[in-house]
């Protein structure tokens, strides 16, 4: 497995992956054809690194890039409609200095929170396979190991969940309390004897959950309301 000694190795290294051949080729696909609302964007077309205080409490891991809002920005949850959803919560709760993110150079930073994905491409169909996953596992196993002071993890969505707990048990965390099953709220303790901390699992602010109101403002607040409370109080 690559090891690294530095969050900046990681995403140095990260950016000409090409572990994955269909990732590679429709990541560029959409950089090179883009979207007519989009046309005059240089798209960024590689894979997209994390960014954030790296020496923050909170982690925060999605699923992967959206085709035209982190293929296309660099960054992120910036320039989609999801990242609407979280960095407005991410503001409202003290994480951010604004709540949205357009453009890799639009001012945004995040405070005591740090922003990463399980897969850094932009799948197509937001469906990443398996090995895709797996080949992608190496660079979170290392965030996790590097990013020290974090406490809290939240998972955006049912395999953002699976995986980042799967990461976690296989660097050496074993559960302390909690029920092993993806439920927004959601909350596990995992300790690996020197460290501890607490995943929480949240619907992914998509479009296909919040036009359905599976996910409400509301219920979103409270993931970061609670993820405030454990950052400050507990730790």
């Amino acid at each position: 497995m690559l090891k690294f000694s530095s969050i900046g190795e990681i995403n140095d290294k990260l950016i000409s992956c090409k572990l994955c051949p269909r990732l590679v080729s429709w990541r560029q696909k959409v950089a090179y054809e883009k979207t007519a609302r989009f046309k005059d964007w240089d798209y960024w077309g590689k894979p997209v690194p994390g960014f954030g205080d790296v020496k923050g409490r909170l982690l925060v891991v999605g699923l992967a890039p959206a085709a035209h809002g982190g293929n296309r920005t660099g960054r992120m949850f910036t320039g989609d409609r999801s990242g609407e959803w979280l960095y407005k919560a991410l503001y409202k709760f003290g994480f951010a200095n604004q709540p949205n993110s357009t453009s890799i150079d639009d001012g945004l930073k995040l405070k005591n929170c740090y922003i990463t994905a399980i897969v850094r491409c932009a799948p197509p169909e937001n469906k990443p396979l398996p090995s895709e996953i797996q080949n992608c596992n190496v660079y979170l196993e290392n965030e996790i190991k590097l990013l020290k002071r974090v406490k809290v993890i939240v998972t955006l969505g049912q395999l953002s969940f699976k995986t980042t707990l799967k990461t976690l048990q296989k660097i050496g965390f074993k559960i302390v309390d909690g029920r092993l099953k993806f439920f927004h709220g959601n909350e596990i303790k995992l300790s690996n004897g020197a460290r501890e901390l607490i995943l929480i699992s949240s619907y992914h602010p998509s479009q296909r959950n919040t036009f359905t109101h599976k996910l409400t403002e509301e219920m979103f607040d409270q993931v970061f309301k609670r993820t405030r409370f454990l950052t400050d109080v507990l730790f």
